[in-house]
């Protein structure tokens, strides 16, 4: 069975994981995956879920697994791309193992973290603005960051989260909403990789001013908690929980905020219901709306099956929502903010 998916930043690139412990990463061309991949292969157990790193580290992969443990991968050669050296933290690394040669080139265990006593069932990079972390939420009711520093090393965070076990991951935007207009926000957020990079002489978190450093955290105690990071460098401090859901949270979605007014997330739990969670700036309160699956004039909630997945368009305008019954749909606001409608419907 066939966990996750997921494109790289351009599209170019299509992984996927599965219960038979592999990894397979394919060239898509004209929308379509080439050939058989690269099968990457270390995991002893199913492998929940993997995250493409932005392409300023380089070509950077995670994987997370229910054997406790956190890989992360590096492609070492390409017959179709040229990897970028720009790899700022990642360039390093301590080889463990390559998958088998393909049309997607080779790649290397650079990364293995241990942090975890039980699945590690989600993970997450940072906005590449931060840095590049990548933040694992665990069964065992803990959250680690891991940071890789410029010197090759990193430095890991792990710390309680959730006591029953954390489902799901996702850190906001780097620019909170408005501060696209401000200018030495605005000029900073312009910079390119390189520059960015000298700023950050002590790895991840220093040299980072204007930005926003959160994530949010979805349990199986109903709670999704929003963590902030008031010092860049220290450990983050809850700063709200949100008790919209009833049993597990499964997904939690932070919205892209380009062009929008406000944040927005997305969360999704075992209790068949589907929660927008939305403040208007950042000193406001959160407000929670539920989706509506028979239409705005049935106020029932409670879509057909538990509710897996949420996850939001590049502009942070659309929904996709995933059912335990095979089908995903679509999601945008009304206009005037007057609630959520379906869009479109795919069944599986």
């Amino acid at each position: 069975m066939i966990h996750d998916a997921q494109l790289d930043y351009y599209g170019k690139r299509l992984a996927t994981c599965s219960s038979d412990r592999t990894i397979r990463i394919f060239d898509v061309v004209n929308g379509k995956p080439k050939g058989d991949g690269v099968v990457l292969k270390g995991h002893t157990a199913p492998i929940w879920q993997i995250s493409w790193a932005h392409p300023s580290f380089g070509s950077i992969l995670a994987s997370c697994s229910y054997d406790s443990r956190v890989f992360v991968w590096k492609e070492t050669s390409s017959s179709t791309t040229t990897t970028t050296t720009n790899n700022r933290g990642l360039g390093g690394g301590i080889g463990m193992g390559k998958g088998a040669a393909g049309g997607a080139g080779e790649w290397e265990k650079i990364k293995e973290v241990g942090a975890h006593s039980a699945s590690v069932n989600s993970i997450s990079w940072a906005p590449y603005e931060l840095g590049p972390i990548l933040a694992c939420a665990s069964s065992d009711g803990k959250i680690s960051v891991l940071k890789f520093n410029n010197d090759g090393s990193s430095d890991i965070d792990t710390f309680p989260a959730h006591a029953i076990g954390v489902n799901a991951i996702s850190w906001s935007p780097a620019m909170s909403p408005g501060s696209l207009t401000s200018g030495p926000q605005q000029q900073q957020q312009q910079q390119q990789p390189g520059q960015q990079q000298q700023q950050q002489q002590g790895g991840a978190g220093s040299g980072e001013a204007g930005y926003q450093k959160k994530f949010a955290s979805a349990g199986c105690d109903g709670v999704v908690r929003i963590w902030n990071y008031k010092d860049l460098n220290g450990s983050p401090e809850i700063e709200t929980t949100l008790n919209a859901h009833s049993d597990w949270v499964r997904d939690v979605a932070w919205a892209p905020n380009i062009g929008l007014p406000g944040e927005y997330i997305a969360t999704c739990g075992q209790d068949r219901t589907v929660q927008i969670h939305f403040r208007p700036s950042p000193t406001s309160a959160w407000t929670s709306t539920k989706l509506l699956p028979h239409g705005s004039d049935n106020p029932d909630p409670l879509f057909p099956d538990a509710v897996w997945r949420v996850s939001w368009s590049l502009a942070g305008n659309v929904l996709a929502v995933a059912c335990a019954d095979g089908k995903v749909t679509l999601w945008k606001e009304v206009i005037g903010g007057k609630g959520w409608e379906c869009v479109n419907e795919i069944s599986g």
